[in-house]
């Protein structure tokens, strides 16, 4: 195994029982935590440096101490377990491997806030993470770690595990909230934000699932432990999830700003006698990257300098034999069917951006269709409600900016130039 990697939620994923508390051990960060005052909680994940890990960044420490103290009214935490964007693929295996991480920083950040209910908002197709995550939650009321008077402490916490619908709308943390309370999962105004008018209006912290899972550590090892790692202003270790054109693709975790370069090497390199065309830092909705950008420390200050957005750390590898059109198209027909049609830019900018886009793949466009796609893309970037619309327009922008030539070649031949057969798993058989 190379040294380069930090193994710690998933140190035991190869283990066969790791997803039960005898795999998993006792829970001694919470044990050590529910002894601690619960401001020096936050602190202590205030000064580790940990920043959101669902795709925002925004320090996670900072997040629990906006809740306001003292108001008279129920606190509650929310798991964001509704991993739903193209590429991003890390807390499902880590719920799948790893279920008492989750639990136990549950307890930990829930007691930080004050809270005595918790939820898991998972993904409801994941049927088999879903029944795993019973079963943990399970284990953790028959042994006590949940339930009322944890572990003799006098503090109470009922976890829900509630599944969604299906709807990557509800990754948006207030369109999730909306979905948890048995509305329509569409995004609210903001302000008021969740840290004061949440889950039933009142005080929530919304938290990525490995954000949470990251906490357990921080507490046993230390703060200036997670600290040592990283870079300055992004610290600590993180999943970066490689899938596409490459040999071994998988979950690797690093300290933040690796460089693609170097998780390539540990993944055995692109697939053979293929090269690098290009790759997203962060899943399909942050800005592609190209072979010119494998040096990039891959934090959230080095990529966004870059022009992306570190994300989710979801790194799709696309090679040459990829055409660059056809996978935008695809993309952004994920997006026209996921928007949830509050705001007018997302609903009807997608809907358009879809529909040129086919007739640019198909060769039917014009050199006037680029600078269709990219105003619609203008006016749905920092004018749609939420994030989504962001995400749509980002492989707009960045594919044409990189790839004008591909777009062209299209509609100068009169169709695609790639053979879609080539870039699947039997297209060199």
């Amino acid at each position: 195994m190379s040294t380069t990697l930090t193994p710690v939620l998933t140190a035991n994923w190869d283990q066969p029982n790791s997803f039960t508390l005898e795999g998993y051990g006792p829970y001694e960060a919470a044990r050590k935590a529910l002894a601690m005052d619960p401001d020096a909680v936050i602190q202590a994940v205030k000064d580790s440096g940990l920043r959101g890990r669902g795709g925002a960044g925004f320090p996670t420490g900072m997040k629990w101490g906006f809740i306001p103290q003292g108001d008279g009214k129920p606190h509650y935490l929310v798991v964001n377990a509704d991993e739903s964007e193209p590429g991003t693929c890390k807390d499902i295996p880590l719920m799948m491997a790893n279920p008492h991480s989750l639990i136990e920083g549950m307890i930990i950040a829930s007691y930080a806030i004050r809270a005595s209910h918790a939820f898991i908002y998972v993904r409801g197709e994941v049927l088999h993470v879903i029944r795993r995550l019973h079963a943990a939650v399970r284990e953790a009321y028959e042994r006590g770690y949940l339930g009322t008077d944890i572990l003799g402490t006098g503090y109470d916490l009922e976890l829900v595990v509630h599944s969604g619908a299906g709807a990557y709308i509800c990754g948006e943390e207030t369109a999730l909230l909306d979905s948890l309370e048995g509305r329509r999962g569409q995004p609210r105004l903001k302000p008021p934000f969740p840290a004061v008018a949440g889950l039933y209006a009142s005080p929530t912290v919304v938290n990525n699932v490995e954000s949470v899972a990251s906490v357990p550590a921080i507490i046993s090892n230390g703060a200036d432990w997670f600290a040592g790692m990283g870079t300055e202003k992004s610290k600590g270790f993180g999943i970066f999830s490689l899938s596409g054109h490459v040999t071994r693709p998988g979950q690797f975790e690093a300290p933040l700003g690796i460089t693609l370069r170097e998780l390539l090497d540990m993944a055995g390199g692109i697939r053979a006698g293929h090269r690098i065309k290009f790759w997203t830092p962060g899943g399909s909705s942050t800005p592609i990257f190209t072979d010119e950008h494998l040096d990039v420390p891959l934090d959230f200050e080095a990529v966004g300098a870059k022009g992306s957005m570190l994300g989710t750390r979801a790194l799709q590898i696309f090679d040459e034999t990829t055409c660059v059109v056809r996978t935008v198209l695809r993309w952004t027909e994920f997006y026209a069917h996921e928007s949830c049609g509050k705001c007018t830019p997302c609903r009807e900018g997608t809907y358009w951006l879809k529909q040129v886009l086919r007739r640019l793949e198909a060769g039917q466009g014009t050199e006037e269709d680029l600078a269709t796609i990219t105003d619609i893309a203008d006016n749905i970037l920092g004018r749609s409600f939420c994030a989504l619309g962001d995400g749509a327009a980002s492989p707009i922008h960045s594919s044409v900016k990189y790839f004008r030539d591909e777009y062209l070649k299209h509609f100068e031949i009169g169709g695609c130039p790639f053979d879609p057969k080539k870039s699947t798993v039997w297209g060199d058989q």
